[in-house]
């Protein structure tokens, strides 16, 4: 038999969509701003979509939401377009960066006129309001909201019809860090519960400690599509000293073709491809002596620059 708990934790459970982007390209005149574009988000981890401004982000959202009608390629939500959902408000959540609202209008008419549009109840607008920490805001004109709570209201417009999907662009935009701090949990938890969430950003340094998987752009190409810690890996490396640099360096060359090893001051080295207890391993293997051995946090906003700026290039 099944605990009260147990029941709760499987009735928050969403069927979130696969999205599948194959093969888009979108041409604005002369400009091209999305170029043969392929990746997919899959349901239950935070995915982050990244690039520089004008990389192609925001239009490939618009694709996706059938805001934007692509030149060819295909932005697909479980298999299909967003005009052929059967009931759209209810499978996809969406805050792009534009939202716009009637600034004499409060929170909660805001939303009381998208549940009705949307055929929802209006009591959902209360739990909305609750959800993302409007309470006290709710009746309080729109015009007068700061950035902040104009995103709030974002995700609040977002998530009214409780959708599997959740597409968000820049929304930590505007939050001061207690605010970011609660969107990092909000995102995690709607993942938690089997949705699918894509949030869009310029700055990988903004979202490394919310996503799970990213997806990077530039010059609406693709950069490079993965788990976030796979990447983190790659570009992780070992500080290490030794009186004996040199004959540790050959030491190390000779580990293997993966480790890759740069010299650093006078007595350093910098270690890629091969952990601290590889690298201790084999200095005392080798009988080679040791002053320091640090591994070193991976630099992912050096590399997001470096990736982009390549391609930009």
């Amino acid at each position: 038999m099944q605990s009260s708990a147990e029941s709760r934790q499987d009735a928050n459970v969403v069927a979130g969509l696969d999205i599948e982007v194959a093969g888009l390209t979108k041409h604005f005149g002369a400009v091209v701003a999305l170029d043969d574009l392929s990746f997919s988000v899959a349901p239950g981890v935070v995915t982050g979509f990244l690039g520089p401004n004008g990389a192609g982000k925001t239009t490939t959202l618009r694709c996706l939401l059938g805001l934007v009608r692509p030149t060819s390629g295909e932005a697909l939500l479980g298999g299909r377009n967003y005009r052929d959902l059967e009931q759209p408000v209810q499978a996809v959540g969406a805050a792009l960066e534009a939202a716009s609202f009637h600034p004499g209008r409060s929170a909660r008419d805001h939303l009381r006129v998208l549940a009705l549009a949307g055929g929802l109840p209006t009591g959902r607008v209360d739990e909305v309001l609750r959800t993302v920490g409007m309470e006290e805001y709710a009746d309080r004109r729109v015009g007068g909201f700061s950035l902040g709570m104009r995103q709030r209201l974002a995700l609040a417009q977002a998530v009214i019809g409780d959708p599997g999907v959740l597409l968000l662009d820049e929304p930590a935009n505007g939050l001061d860090p207690a605010g970011i701090v609660w969107l990092r949990g909000f995102l995690r938890t709607l993942a938690a519960e089997g949705r699918t969430v894509l949030i869009s950003s310029h700055q990988l340094a903004e979202v490394q400690q919310t996503v799970d998987e990213v997806v990077v752009l530039a010059n609406g190409r693709l950069v490079v599509a993965g788990r976030l810690r796979d990447l983190e890996q790659a570009q992780a490396s070992v500080a290490v000293r030794s009186p004996e640099r040199d004959r540790l360096a050959a030491v190390l060359g000779a580990a293997g073709a993966d480790v890759h090893v740069e010299p650093e001051g006078v007595d350093g080295l910098v270690v890629s491809g091969a952990t601290t207890d590889e690298i201790g391993h084999l200095a005392h293997e080798h009988g080679v002596e040791l002053h320091e051995l640090s591994a070193r946090q991976a630099d992912l906003e050096h590399l997001f620059l470096e990736l982009t700026g390549a391609e930009a290039r």
